[in-house]
């Protein structure tokens, strides 16, 4: 620990301290809570990260001299941090600890030490890559709920919108929007599982398997062709040839070696990555659902006319502005762009068919 040089520790100084003391040992608890949910490796590594903020806890004291009576609390994003990870302990919380990372104060700390810098740098690598594992395993699943609950804002909102803009009745746009709502739920539901049960089978079909092996005693062990399925796996000719000469040895003195376990053309996680054909669909059918509900919501409450149209506008717009948000925290990207962009995607899309309600309606007058 080494202090700048010919600088003396002013009032402000041990104040600055005192809230990076609250800071480290928030973010350690946040990680033991991430922890205790977890288990194997990824336990492992949030204890490790657990462990550092502990170190960091500790030079803050040191230069403190010892805890003072008095801490300032821990800033809201770290306390809100602390409940989620002991309540949910999910991709989400990780994905905001990936953002705060990001953003260390150590980088013009003067009382900060070199490796507090490092070790700082190199946490954000590591939640970033526990971050990434989660959405790999959520891939699937959230793609489909993520597009079902958009889907079903967008297009029911631009359907009702588009038949009240007709001139028709309340009870006429209530019933368009309920069967809209039937209706893509269960295209999107099928079309889920129809497009993840396909990308499965085709993953199926790929699989690595031991029925070349079945035969191995047979061939020559000079001139054998075994080496060539290895090296359309992805192995290279030598270790190719390697593999296959200690599976013909072993077959013809009557053992079995495996062969299948490590060789693969593409990763141990692949269907895991695509997920569950009856989670997909079910996730696309209720997020449709619930996403196609929110516009029909004013009618179905009695509201009619310009009134239903306003109070329609400002929940779909509510609900789209949440979604990006989120997708922008589980990507890590910026929320607040990501919730305009799906803002202007959705009501551009309403605007459109509005316009054209207006002009059958006033062709249809």
């Amino acid at each position: 620990m080494t202090a700048p040089a010919a600088a003396a520790p002013t009032a402000a100084d041990r104040r600055r301290w005192a809230r990076y003391l609250v800071e480290e040992r928030a973010e350690g608890t946040v990680y033991q809570r991430l922890a205790a949910r977890r288990e194997g490796e990824e336990r492992e590594i949030l204890l490790n990260l657990a462990e550092a903020e502990r170190r960091h806890e500790q030079h803050w004291l040191d230069l403190l001299g010892a805890e003072p009576a008095r801490l300032p609390r821990a800033g809201l994003r770290s306390r809100m941090l602390g409940w989620m990870a002991g309540k949910f302990g999910s991709i989400f919380v990780l994905a905001l600890a990936q953002s705060a990372e990001a953003r260390s104060p150590y980088d013009t700390e003067a009382w900060a030490s070199p490796a507090m810098r490092a070790d700082e740098k190199v946490h954000y690598e590591v939640v970033r890559g526990l971050a990434a594992r989660g959405r790999r395993r959520l891939s699937g699943s959230f793609r489909a709920a993520v597009f079902g609950a958009n889907d079903g804002l967008v297009s029911n909102l631009a359907l009702v919108l588009g038949i009240g803009a007709t001139g028709v009745s309340s009870g006429f746009v209530l019933f368009s929007g309920i069967a809209g709502l039937l209706a893509g739920a269960l295209s999107m539901g099928a079309g889920e599982f129809v497009s993840v049960r396909s990308q499965r089978e085709l993953l199926a079909s790929t699989e690595a398997n031991d029925d070349a092996a079945a035969s191995a005693a047979d061939l020559d062990i000079d001139e054998n062709e075994l080496a060539l399925v290895y090296r359309a796996r992805g192995m290279d000719e030598a270790e190719s040839l390697s593999r296959a000469r200690k599976i013909v040895t072993a077959a013809r003195a009557g053992a079995q070696y495996a062969t299948t376990g490590p060789v693969r053309t593409h990763g141990a996680d692949d269907h895991e990555i695509v997920g569950s054909d009856w989670t997909a669909a079910i996730s696309s059918f209720l997020l449709f659902a619930s996403g196609a509900i929110v516009p029909v919501l004013p009618w179905l409450f009695g509201l009619q006319g310009t009134t239903a149209v306003i109070v329609a506008l400002i929940l779909v717009g509510v609900a789209l502005l949440s979604t990006g948000a989120m997708v922008g925290i589980l990507s890590g990207g910026p929320p607040l762009r990501r919730a305009l962009r799906q803002l202007a995607i959705g009501f551009g899309a309403a605007a459109i068919t509005y316009v054209l309600g207006l002009v059958f309606g006033v062709g249809a007058a």
